[in-house]
C-alpha cells in the first residue's frame, strides 16, 4: 500500500458520503482542486473510475460504491481507536509508574492520597518503588520520580509536591527515665545515639540544627547505625538511644507518648519533595491527576527554617 493511499482513500470516502467535492473540501479542511488532483491520483493507480463528476454533482460508480462498502468499516474502526486514544489522554486510566528515592518520600507524598487517587479513578493501577539508587527514569520505564529536587535529571521538569520537611529528634520516655534530656546539642556528645549511614562504606554524618541564625553539626555517638529516617524512627522506640528523624514519621508516636521530642527550638529542616518526569513527552492524564491531589493535600504552612536535605547523598 502507497504512503499516500490512506489520505487519497479518506478523501474519496469524504466526496462519496457528501456527493460533492465542495462540501468534502470543507469537512477536511482543503480546496476542492486539491481534493479533485488526490481523486484523480487515485483512479490513475487503481486503474477503476471511481466518481462520475458533473457540473452540478458527483455520482459513485459501481466499482466506487464496492470500494465504499468494503472501506467504511475500517474507517469507523480508524476513527473509533483515535477517539479512544483522545479519551486516554484526557481520562486517568491504566498503570501509573511511581520512583520514590525514599521510604519518607513515599510516604509524605503519595500514601496520604492514593486510597483517594484509585477510588476517584477506576481504571488506573499505582506501582510505587521504593530505592536509593539514582535510575534512569525513562529508560525503567517509571511515569516520574519522587525525591529532592537535585534528584532530578537534566531536562527533568520538577514539580514541588511537599513544604519544608521539619526533622524531629526523638526518644524513648524509657530511655529519658535513665537519661536526663539533652537541653543544648552540645550535650549530645552524652548521650546514646542512633546514627545513619547512608551507606555501608559511608561515615555516620553530623546532625544539624539550626537556631536563631546559628547553625551547628554535631558529630553523635551510639552503638545502633542505621541506614535510614525510618529505622532510627524505629530504634529510638525500642529505647536504644536518641535519634534524628522525619517530625512526619515521629509525629503519631509523639502524639501516643511513645516517643519524647527534645531540642525542638533547634529542629532543622530541608526544602522538601518534588515530582520529576521527562519534558519531551506527553505528560499521563493519570500523573497529572495524581499531582494535583497530592498538591491540594498538603499543608501550605511554610516552614520557618530550611536547610540542604541532611540525607541527601554527596
Amino acid at each position: 500500500m502507497d504512503r499516500s493511499d490512506l489520505a487519497n482513500l479518506t478523501a474519496f470516502i469524504a466526496i462519496a458520503e457528501q456527493r460533492s467535492f465542495r462540501a468534502a473540501a470543507s469537512r477536511l479542511h482543503v480546496t476542492p482542486s486539491a481534493l479533485s488532483h488526490l481523486m484523480r491520483q487515485l483512479e490513475e493507480r487503481l486503474g477503476v473510475r471511481l466518481l462520475h463528476r458533473t457540473t452540478r454533482s458527483v455520482l459513485v460508480t459501481d466499482a466506487g460504491q464496492r470500494l465504499f462498502d468494503r472501506l467504511r468499516p475500517a474507517i469507523d474502526q480508524i476513527a473509533g481507536a483515535l477517539e479512544n486514544l483522545d479519551e486516554e489522554r484526557l481520562r486517568p486510566l491504566g498503570r501509573l509508574r511511581i520512583y520514590a528515592t525514599s521510604h519518607v518520600a513515599a510516604m509524605a507524598t503519595v500514601a496520604p492520597v492514593w486510597d483517594r487517587f484509585l477510588s476517584t479513578y477506576p481504571e488506573t493501577q499505582l506501582e510505587l518503588h521504593v530505592g536509593d539508587a539514582p535510575i534512569d527514569l525513562v529508560a525503567e520505564g517509571f511515569d516520574a520520580g519522587i525525591g529532592p529536587q537535585d534528584r532530578a535529571a537534566e531536562g527533568m521538569i520538577a514539580v514541588r509536591v511537599t513544604g519544608p520537611m521539619k526533622m524531629a529528634v526523638v526518644g524513648a520516655p524509657a530511655y529519658f527515665a535513665q537519661w536526663r534530656a539533652p537541653r543544648d546539642p552540645d550535650e549530645l556528645v552524652h548521650h546514646s545515639c542512633v546514627q545513619l549511614r547512608l551507606s555501608p562504606r559511608s561515615a555516620a554524618f553530623a546532625w544539624p540544627f539550626v537556631r536563631d541564625g546559628k547553625t551547628l553539626r554535631i558529630s553523635v555517638d551510639g552503638r545502633v547505625a542505621v541506614s535510614d529516617a525510618d529505622l532510627a524512627c524505629r530504634a529510638a522506640l525500642d529505647g536504644l538511644g536518641i535519634a534524628l528523624t522525619f517530625e512526619t514519621l515521629a509525629e503519631p508516636f509523639i502524639r501516643s507518648g511513645q516517643l519524647v521530642r527534645v531540642l525542638e527550638d533547634w529542629s532543622p529542616a530541608f526544602d522538601g519533595y518534588f515530582v520529576y518526569f521527562s519534558g519531551r513527552r506527553q505528560v499521563p492524564a493519570a500523573l497529572r491527576a495524581l499531582l494535583d491531589m497530592i498538591r491540594a493535600s498538603r499543608s501550605s504552612a511554610p516552614a520557618k527554617r530550611s536547610l540542604k536535605n541532611p540525607f541527601a547523598k554527596g
